[in-house]
C-alpha cells in the first residue's frame, strides 16, 4: 500500500456509498492503520449525486478535507459518468473502478483518459441483483476496490462484514454480502 490512499467515491444517493466508504475505513482501522471517512452532501433526495472521500494510511493523516486528487475513484452508477466529473483531480497512475457492464477499453474511450490511468469494471448491480436480491452494489464495489487496489486482503474485508453487518442482519444477509463482495473481487476486469 502506498503511504497514504486517497479514495473519492461517486454515487446517488441510496446506493451505499458512505456505507462502502466506512466499511473500507473500518476494515483498514481494524489492520492498524489511520483512517478518515465522510460524505459530501445535503439534503439531497433518493437518487441524487453524492460524493463520499476514504483516506488510509500506515502513518497519522494530518489533512481535513475532501478529496481533490484521488488515487481511486470508485463510481457506483455509471450515469453519473455523463454529468459528473468522475475524473477531476485523479492522479497519475491511479485507478478508477466503474459499476458497468462495459469492458475497461470502452470506458477508457468515453472518459477520454490516457494508459496512465488503471480503469477498472465490474457488473455491481448485477452481482448485487443476485446476490443481495437488490440493487445495492456497494459491497460488490469493495470487492473490486480490494482487487485492483490491493489496500488490504480479501479475507480482511470478510472479517470485518462478519462482524459489524453480523450485529444488525441476518445470517443470510451477511453471508450474501460476502458472495457479492468475493464474486465482484474475482470478476473485475482491470485494464
Amino acid at each position: 500500500m502506498q503511504q497514504l490512499t486517497e479514495i473519492r467515491w461517486h454515487a446517488r444517493a441510496g446506493q451505499g456509498a458512505v456505507t462502502a466508504a466506512k466499511l473500507v475505513a473500518e476494515t483498514a482501522l481494524e489492520l492498524d492503520q489511520y483512517i478518515q471517512a465522510m460524505p459530501e452532501y445535503g439534503p439531497e433526495r433518493m437518487g441524487a449525486p453524492i460524493q463520499a472521500f476514504t483516506r488510509l494510511s500506515e502513518d497519522p493523516i494530518e489533512i481535513h478535507c475532501n478529496i481533490e486528487d484521488p488515487n481511486v475513484v470508485v463510481i457506483l452508477d455509471e450515469t453519473l459518468i455523463a454529468i459528473v466529473d468522475v475524473t477531476r483531480g485523479l492522479v497519475d497512475g491511479g485507478a478508477i473502478i466503474v459499476n458497468t457492464c462495459s469492458p475497461p477499453a470502452v470506458v477508457r474511450r468515453a472518459l477520454g483518459l490516457g494508459e496512465g490511468v488503471r480503469v477498472a469494471c465490474v457488473d455491481a448491480s448485477g452481482i448485487a441483483n443476485e446476490a443481495l436480491k437488490r440493487d445495492m452494489p456497494n459491497t460488490p464495489m469493495i470487492g473490486a476496490l480490494v482487487k485492483v487496489t490491493g489496500v488490504f486482503e480479501l479475507e480482511a474485508v470478510i472479517a470485518h462484514l462478519t462482524k459489524t453487518f453480523g450485529k444488525k442482519f441476518s445470517q443470510e444477509v451477511v453471508d450474501a454480502n460476502i458472495a457479492a463482495v468475493t464474486r465482484a473481487y474475482e470478476e473485475v476486469q482491470v485494464a
